[in-house]
């Protein structure tokens, strides 16, 4: 029977992963916490610019911890917009809308 061996590079996925779900649950996947909706864009347009600085990086370093780091980072902003998107389905379901009518 073979186990799963945790690799460095797996681990610094998943350290990336869960900074960058971290980081969209403290500023409101679906809603701002604490925060204007103006201020919440700002939020999620830094980290868009702070996440293309480090795959720039990332890419011209060739550094491998931290394109691991970008991988999970990158699975992180995936499921965050998959629950952004879940939220707005929910709402569809409550509240038919449609287009044409």
């Amino acid at each position: 029977m073979k186990y799963l061996e945790l690799s460095f590079d797996l681990i610094y996925a998943l350290i990336g992963f869960l900074i960058m779900l971290g980081i969209l649950g403290g500023i409101g996947i679906n809603k701002p916490r604490g925060m204007s909706v103006k201020m919440w864009c700002v939020g999620y347009l830094a980290v868009a610019i702070g996440f293309d600085i480090l795959v720039v990086l990332g890419l011209l370093s060739n550094y491998t911890p931290l394109n691991n780091l970008l991988i999970g980072l990158s699975a992180g902003a995936a499921t965050g917009l998959a629950i952004h998107v879940m939220h707005h389905i929910d709402e569809e379901n409550a509240h038919p809308t449609f287009i044409g009518h």
